[in-house]
């Protein structure tokens, strides 16, 4: 059976089926071919690199990343072949793995990444990150409309719909009994069983990712996932980033409406409800049955614990502990909310008191 049919977890480093990495290279090499040679002083350069990847999933043969304290912990646990970091973080790199000292880590891990995986952009748009000779597997009783396109190595369950003109990109899964509506575009995902997407709806477009400067904003290549679990139904023209070197995740059961935007690296909960025009941003995690009222949005990289209400139109700038209710902007416990929102009318009416 076709794998995509299962819940898939994070593979250890990027997912060649969608992001296509040269062969492997020499640290001292590939240090050189990224234009950073001199930060490499000693003959762990021999050393062959055959991916890259986070901190968390990385493997004796991947490269990564610690670009401020806040990786510390992360770093301790690592088994990647090198990480690039900066100079206080030398002390906490586990002695199997080569530092790779820097003053901008993260600028110098752009960098090598776009010698490992070159013009990756392109590859995704084109579908030749896996080899285009595998015919789509397709199990019986599938239906597809009208002008829809398969790509190469992908994998589709039985009583799964495939509305007019969508488009499935190479190596992308979808489960059984999935709803897929007309002029979807799926990239670099997959999907569990009971999936249901809205006509418009686009999953594993690149996320929204620049280093910025001065002169030019450098592009970070998007390499990672859209991974959506069981029964997860989503709104017509919803987006949803693929993550930078993780995995963009939603929980079974989780329902999102018309119009939002999941950014990369999101991390959403089982039995969520997203309202329309939502917008959350790069690595914001929903726990478990989160709600969030139409228009509200986050500011990324915080959490919002199980079962929180957000109200319609907050905005959400900080951690919220699970169980609340918050409203405003920035959010915050809504019976202070109210009392401010009653407080200012009173101002403004003249009341003093």
């Amino acid at each position: 059976m076709p794998r995509g049919f299962f819940f898939i977890h994070r593979a250890e480093m990027i997912d060649t089926r969608f992001h296509h990495c040269i062969d492997p290279l020499p640290l001292a090499l590939l240090c050189e071919k990224a234009g950073h040679a001199g930060l490499l002083e000693t003959r762990a350069g021999e050393i062959l690199v055959h991916g890259a990847s986070d901190l968390d999933d990385a493997s004796e043969a991947s490269v990564s990343f610690a670009a401020s304290e806040a990786y510390r912990g992360r770093l301790g646990r690592t088994v990647a072949a090198a990480v690039v970091v900066k100079e206080g973080l030398v002390d906490a790199v586990p002695a199997g793995t080569v530092p790779i000292v820097a003053a901008d880590p993260y600028g110098v891990f752009v960098d090598i990444l776009n010698v490992l995986y070159p013009d990756d952009t392109a590859r995704v748009a084109a579908g030749t990150a896996i080899q285009s000779v595998r015919k789509p597997m397709v199990e019986e009783g599938v239906v597809i409309g009208t002008g829809a396109v398969l790509g190469a190595g992908s994998e589709i369950g039985s009583g799964t719909i495939i509305g007019a003109n969508t488009v499935v990109g190479a190596g992308v899964t979808i489960g059984r009994d999935c709803v897929i509506g007309a002029g979807v575009v799926i990239e670099c995902a997959h999907l569990g069983n009971g999936v249901v997407l809205q006509p418009g709806v686009t999953i594993g477009a690149e996320g929204f990712g620049f280093q910025m400067g001065r002169d030019i904003h450098k592009k970070i290549p998007q390499l990672g996932r859209v991974i959506i679990q069981d029964r997860v139904e989503i709104g017509a023209n919803t987006t949803v980033d693929r993550g930078t070197l993780g995995d963009t995740t939603i929980g079974e059961g989780t329902k999102i409406d018309n119009l939002v935007q999941v950014g990369h690296n999101c991390r959403i909960g089982r039995n969520c409800v997203i309202s329309g025009m939502c917008g959350l941003s790069g690595s914001t995690i929903l726990e478990d049955g989160v709600v969030m009222g139409g228009g509200a949005g986050t500011a990324g990289h915080l959490t919002i614990g199980a079962r929180t209400v957000v109200m319609a139109r907050s905005g959400v700038t900080h951690d919220i502990a699970p169980g609340s209710t918050v409203g405003g902007a920035p959010a915050q416990d809504v019976r202070m909310w109210k009392r401010e929102i009653a407080a200012i009318r009173r101002l403004a009416k003249g009341d003093k008191t």
